[in-house]
């Protein structure tokens, strides 16, 4: 065997996906274009994870070369692949990090719509989590703290003053860092 193919790498992760229950892709994200190039062979890979893992009531599960965690709630499933030298440990910290944040950025309403409708900050969410393949950071709490974007959402008459002040010293940050 390659000793090679076994040396310690900072790529852990090959993608993420979050589906719904009938298989359909919401988001996705692959960082390895070596296991799947195209859209194409993408989607066929979720459809096949997806027929495999909706009916059972396990975590893990080795499909077509990768090791795949997942997770479902109400009408979504949630997945995370990495190679089969992979820590399966280290994927589920990953895997319930992704959910956590997306639990908590949707204030515990963790269906379809919701994440459709927020999928713009379940999107940050996904890029704060991960790299390139590259875990960045596994604790959901500082994940959606750096993608909180809510405060920008708030009508300035309805921000309270400190919510203000903090507004006005971001942007006074980035403009000086320009």
């Amino acid at each position: 065997m390659d000793g090679s193919l076994l040396e310690p790498t900072l790529f852990t992760v090959k993608g993420m996906c979050i589906l719904d229950n009938d298989g359909n892709r919401i988001l996705a994200k692959y960082y390895d274009k070596n296991v799947f190039p195209t859209v194409k062979e993408q989607k066929a890979y979720e459809k096949n994870l997806f027929n495999k893992t909706h009916r059972a009531n396990a975590e893990i599960i080795m499909l077509d070369g990768l090791t795949c965690v997942y997770k479902s709630n109400v009408d979504l499933f949630f997945y995370v692949m990495g190679s089969t030298h992979e820590n399966e440990l280290i994927l589920m910290s990953v895997l319930n990090c992704l959910f956590d944040s997306v639990s908590m950025i949707l204030k515990k309403n963790v269906e379809k719509r919701t994440v459709l409708e927020n999928l713009d900050i379940v999107m940050l969410a996904f890029d704060e989590i991960c790299d390139g393949g590259i875990i960045l950071d596994a604790d959901p709490s500082s994940v959606v703290k750096r993608v909180d974007l809510r405060n920008d959402d708030i009508p300035i008459s309805e921000q309270t003053v400190s919510q203000v002040f903090q507004s006005a010293r971001e942007q006074l940050k980035w403009s000086l860092l320009k």
